[in-house]
């Protein structure tokens, strides 16, 4: 019965612990800022022809959301990133934000607390204009 009782407890920790994952919009200057303080990790999720074709946010961490090794290859990555703390502050942008999303709630499932979704993109959406027309830093893609 004990034991019962503890798997059941331990379940409940579990699941308040998935349920208190916090997903935040968050604008591409915000996300500069952020990055630029060591309060996040930014993470493109893009795919490389699309980082060779526009650059990449300053200060951003490239981990395709279509990663070569499929899901586990993208949580290891992110998780390296992250200093293997599933509770730092992590800021996925994408194109125009659809990605984000998706992975932002992809990641919550996944035991990750506190995502931030830069929901403008690079190429703006109806959230904002995006990290390109804003004209905010860029650099060369480095693995292209």
């Amino acid at each position: 019965m004990r034991t019962l009782i503890l798997a059941a407890l331990a379940w409940m920790i579990l699941a308040g612990t998935a349920l208190a994952a916090e997903i935040k919009i968050l604008s591409a200057p915000e996300a500069l800022r952020a990055a630029k303080a060591g309060e996040v990790v930014l993470v493109d999720i893009r795919q490389p022809e699309e980082w060779k074709q526009t650059g990449v946010a300053e200060g951003a961490r490239l981990i395709p959301m279509r990663h070569p090794e499929g899901g586990a290859g993208f949580v290891r990555d992110l998780l390296a990133a992250a200093q293997g703390d599933r509770n730092a502050p992590i800021a996925l942008i994408c194109r125009t934000g659809n990605r984000s999303a998706a992975t932002a709630k992809a990641l919550a499932d996944a035991g990750f607390t506190r995502i931030l979704d830069v929901s403008e993109g690079m190429a703006g959406s109806g959230a904002g204009p995006g990290w390109i027309r804003r004209d905010l830093p860029m650099t060369r893609c480095p693995v292209c």
